[in-house]
């Protein structure tokens, strides 16, 4: 229960009182971020089908089904990709760019990666409800848990923080990599589970997209890692964006 609460009081804004607050209960909670993706993804995926049900089209459905999840979080992923674009965009030494990324303001780095990433996001999500609800329902929901599972990636022990402190320090290393394995393992299979739904292909197609956003994920962890020293809170809302727009637009294709 003190991850469940960890990772839905850090990570939406569902009534969750957090308990503890050492890393412990952040291991658990990142443990459970997935679990909290589902549940923003559903939510996403039941108002955008909402919509549709109204006569609203798919792109009024999927500009919902993408305000949906930055609602839930109070935004605190999107503003973490801006300012993580800001830092990288810097060309700074790591000190500086990391006391950009602390500045309230958002930068021209900021301001074009949250575009693109944004219409991406809608852009792809008009696609799978030019499908059919299900699709874009399936897809939403999945985006939405894979990125959290990023989350999990990003907490995994070897990876240290980049300042002392933040929440960026107190889940920083905290998750074991067998236990992030296994967290994945669960996630593809629900995937695939899900896509058995429609076809044997979108259960293939599924698995192909959480791994795509997997990697895209595990690559810009990486550059931030080089850049910066060490993960930060904004970091974490960059590497879940980016696994979710990821996850998104492999989805639509194909």
């Amino acid at each position: 229960m003190d991850g469940l609460r960890f990772a839905f009081g850090t990570l939406t804004v569902f009534p969750a009182r957090i308990t503890r607050w050492d890393r412990d209960a952040a291991r658990a909670g990142m443990l459970c971020a997935p679990l909290a993706g589902l549940v923003v993804g559903l939510c996403a995926a039941a108002l955008g089908g909402a919509f549709l049900a109204l006569g609203s089209g798919p792109l009024l459905a999927a500009v919902v089904s993408t305000a949906v999840p930055a609602v839930l979080t109070r935004g605190l992923h999107l503003d973490g990709l801006a300012d993580t674009a800001d830092g990288l965009g810097s060309a700074k030494p790591a000190e500086d760019a990391l006391r950009i990324m602390k500045q309230s303001d958002v930068g021209p780095f900021g301001v074009i990666v949250l575009l693109l990433v944004l219409l991406a996001q809608v852009a792809a999500l008009f696609e799978l409800y030019g499908e059919s609800w299900a699709h874009g329902a399936a897809g939403t929901a999945l985006a939405a848990t894979v990125a959290r599972l990023a989350l999990t990636h990003a907490s995994r022990h070897g990876v240290p923080a980049a300042r002392p402190e933040g929440l960026g320090a107190i889940v920083a290393a905290t998750v074991p990599v067998r236990s992030a394995t296994l967290a994945t393992a669960v996630v593809l299979v629900l995937c695939a589970v899900t896509g058995l739904l429609f076809s044997p292909y979108d259960a293939v197609h599924n698995v192909l997209a959480a791994g795509a956003a997997m990697g895209a994920a595990a690559l810009l962890l990486r550059r931030c890692l080089r850049r910066f020293g060490g993960v930060t809170g904004d970091v974490f809302g960059a590497v879940e964006e980016s696994a979710a727009t990821v996850a998104l637009v492999a989805l639509a294709l194909g």
